[in-house]
C-alpha cells in the first residue's frame, strides 16, 4: 500500500544518507567500506543511466515471469510495475536524482522503487527476483538499447542515401574527371560518383539489419552464469521484449560481448566508408578543384584570414573514423585477455558502444546535410576533362580493329609520349602524326576526341554511361522502397 505523500518526501529527500548505510547487492560478505576513490571507479551509472528506458522494460518483463513462476503475487507485480512506470516518467521529465550510492542503472532504478514502494530496506525485485546477479541483467539492456540504437542508425543511413540518389538522379547528365592514384584517369558522370558512395553505405545499411538479428537475442534469465534455479518462464520474456531468440548458454550469454564488438567493427567500417567520401569531398571543394561549394551552414572561417572557408564538417567527418576504429580496437584488446564469464573488464564495453554510437549518428546526419546543401559546378567540372584522359579509347578503337589489348595498350602509350614530345594535347596529333605509330589508325579516330562518347560506351551494367547509372538509381530506389516497409 502506497505511504503517504509526506513520509515519502521525507524519505525522498533523506536518500542519498540512507542510502549510504544500505549494503551494495554484493555487500553482505563485506565489513568494511569501500574506498570513496573505488566507488567512483567502479560505478557505471555515469554513463549507463542513458540504459534507463532499457532496464525498466526489462524489470517489468521480469517481473511478470516472477509472478508466473509464483515468486512474487499479483499484487505485488502490479505493485512494482506501477513503482516502474513512475520511474519512467520521472526520468522522461529529467526528474530522476542519481544518488552517491547508485552504482549503474540498475541499482539505481532499484533504490528509486524502494523508496517509491515505501521500503528502504526491502524491495521486491532484490528479494524476489529469483536470480543470482545482475549479470545477465546488465547484458539485456545492452542488448535492448542497441537493437533500438541499430534501428535509428538505420534510418540515418537510408536518409543519407536517399539524399544522394535523388541527387544523382537529378545531376545525370554532368561529366568530370575520374581519378585513380589522384591523377586525372577517365571521364565519368558526376551522378557515378555519388553513387559508388551510395552503394557502399547500402550494404552498411544491410549490414546493421543482419547484425539486429543477432543483437536481439534474449540472456535474461541466465544467471551470474550457471543459469536459474527458479521456474523463470524464458519464453514468455523473449515475448514480453520482442527478442527474436533465446540464448543457448548462460555462460556465454553473461560473458560474451561478440555482438558490441561487431557493432564497433561495423561502426569502424561505415565511417571508413564516409571518411572516404568526405577526403574527396575536401578535394574537390578546394580551389584547385572548385568542382564543389559547400554551404555556409557546413563550413567554418579561419581566426586570422578572412577569406577562407574551410570544409571543418567534412575534416571532423574524416577524424571520426579515428576515434570510432579506436574504440573498436581498444575494446578488442580489453577482450583478448579475459577468462569465462563476467569480468568487471566487461563495463569497457559500454561506453565504447555509447560512443560509436553518438559519433556515427552524428557522423550521418551532417552527411547528409553536406550532400544535401552542396552545390556543383559543372562548367568547371567539364573544363578539367583533358584529352590525355581518352588515351585508353585509343586502346580500345584499336582492339575494335582485332589488337589484342596489352599490345593496343603500348600503342597508345606511344601515342602519349609522342603528344608530350610535341608539347601538344593529345587530340592535336594528326592522323598522319597517329599512322607512323599505327596503320591501323585512320580518319575516324577523330571522332574519339568526344568526352560525352567517351563515356556512353561504358553502358555494361555498373558502368558511367547514362543508361548504367540510371540503372544504379533505379536498383537503390526499389532498395530504398523495401527498407520502408
Amino acid at each position: 500500500m502506497p505511504i503517504p505523500s509526506q513520509v515519502l518526501n521525507s524519505i525522498i529527500s533523506s536518500e542519498s544518507t540512507i542510502y549510504g548505510k544500505i549494503s551494495k547487492l554484493w555487500g553482505g560478505r563485506f565489513v568494511g567500506s569501500i574506498d570513496p576513490v573505488m566507488e567512483t571507479f567502479n560505478a557505471s551509472i555515469a554513463f549507463d543511466q542513458r540504459m534507463w528506458d532499457a532496464d525498466i522494460r526489462g524489470s517489468k518483463a521480469y517481473v511478470k515471469a516472477l509472478e508466473k513462476a509464483r515468486l512474487v503475487t499479483t499484487d505485488e507485480m502490479s505493485q512494482v510495475a506501477r513503482g516502474l512506470d513512475q520511474i519512467s516518467e520521472e526520468w522522461s521529465k529529467g526528474a530522476f536524482v542519481i544518488q552517491p550510492g547508485d552504482e549503474d542503472i540498475h541499482t539505481a532504478n532499484e533504490r528509486r522503487l524502494k523508496v517509491r514502494q515505501g521500503s528502504i530496506s526491502q524491495g521486491i525485485l532484490k528479494n524476489k527476483r529469483g536470480w543470482g546477479g545482475r549479470n545477465d541483467f546488465v547484458v539485456t539492456d545492452m542488448r535492448l538499447w542497441l537493437r533500438d540504437a541499430i534501428s535509428t542508425l538505420a534510418d540515418d543511413g537510408t536518409r543519407l542515401i536517399s539524399i544522394m540518389v535523388e541527387r544523382a538522379a537529378a545531376e545525370i547528365e554532368f561529366l568530370f574527371p575520374g581519378y585513380t592514384h589522384m591523377q586525372r584517369a577517365q571521364p565519368i558522370r558526376w551522378s557515378h560518383w555519388i553513387l559508388s558512395h551510395a552503394v557502399a553505405l547500402s550494404r552498411d545499411v544491410d549490414k546493421l539489419q543482419e547484425m539486429k538479428k543477432r543483437v536481439n537475442v534474449l540472456p535474461l534469465g541466465s544467471g551470474a552464469m550457471a543459469g536459474t534455479p527458479f521456474d523463470i518462464d524464458r519464453e514468455l520474456l523473449r515475448k514480453e521484449l520482442n527478442f527474436d531468440d533465446i540464448s543457448l548458454n548462460s555462460m556465454d550469454a553473461t560473458g560474451q560481448r561478440d555482438f558490441v564488438v561487431e557493432f564497433l567493427f561495423w561502426a569502424s567500417l561505415c565511417v571508413t566508408h564516409l571518411s572516404k567520401m568526405a577526403e574527396d569531398m575536401m578535394l574537390y571543394s578546394t580551389k584547385e578543384f572548385s568542382f564543389i561549394t559547400l554551404s555556409d551552414a557546413y563550413s567554418t572561417g579561419s581566426s586570422l584570414m578572412p577569406q577562407k572557408k574551410n570544409a571543418d564538417s567534412l575534416e571532423l567527418i574524416r577524424s571520426k573514423a579515428g576515434r570510432v576504429f579506436g574504440r573498436c580496437a581498444g575494446f578488442m584488446m580489453t577482450l583478448k585477455g579475459l577468462p569465462s564469464t563476467y569480468n568487471k573488464d566487461l563495463q569497457e564495453d559500454k561506453e565504447a558502444m555509447f560512443d560509436c554510437y553518438d559519433t556515427v549518428h552524428a557522423v550521418l546526419q551532417v552527411a547528409a546535410g553536406v550532400m544535401s546543401t552542396l552545390k556543383i559546378n559543372p562548367s568547371v567540372m567539364e573544363a578539367a576533362l583533358s584529352p590525355d584522359m581518352l588515351a585508353t579509347d585509343l586502346a580500345y578503337y584499336l582492339v575494335r580493329k582485332g589488337v589484342p589489348f596489352r599490345e593496343a595498350h603500348g600503342i597508345s602509350g606511344k601515342v602519349v609520349f609522342t603528344a608530350e614530345s610535341k608539347n601538344i594535347p593529345l587530340n592535336q596529333l594528326t592522323v598522319e602524326d597517329l599512322s607512323t605509330i599505327s596503320p591501323l589508325f585512320g580518319s575516324d579516330v577523330c571522332s574519339l576526341w568526344n568526352y560525352k562518347s567517351s563515356v556512353e560506351q561504358y553502358c555494361a551494367p555498373g558502368g558511367t554511361a547514362k543508361i548504367s547509372v540510371s540503372a544504379q538509381v533505379e536498383h537503390l530506389r526499389n532498395w530504398l522502397k523495401k527498407r520502408a516497409l
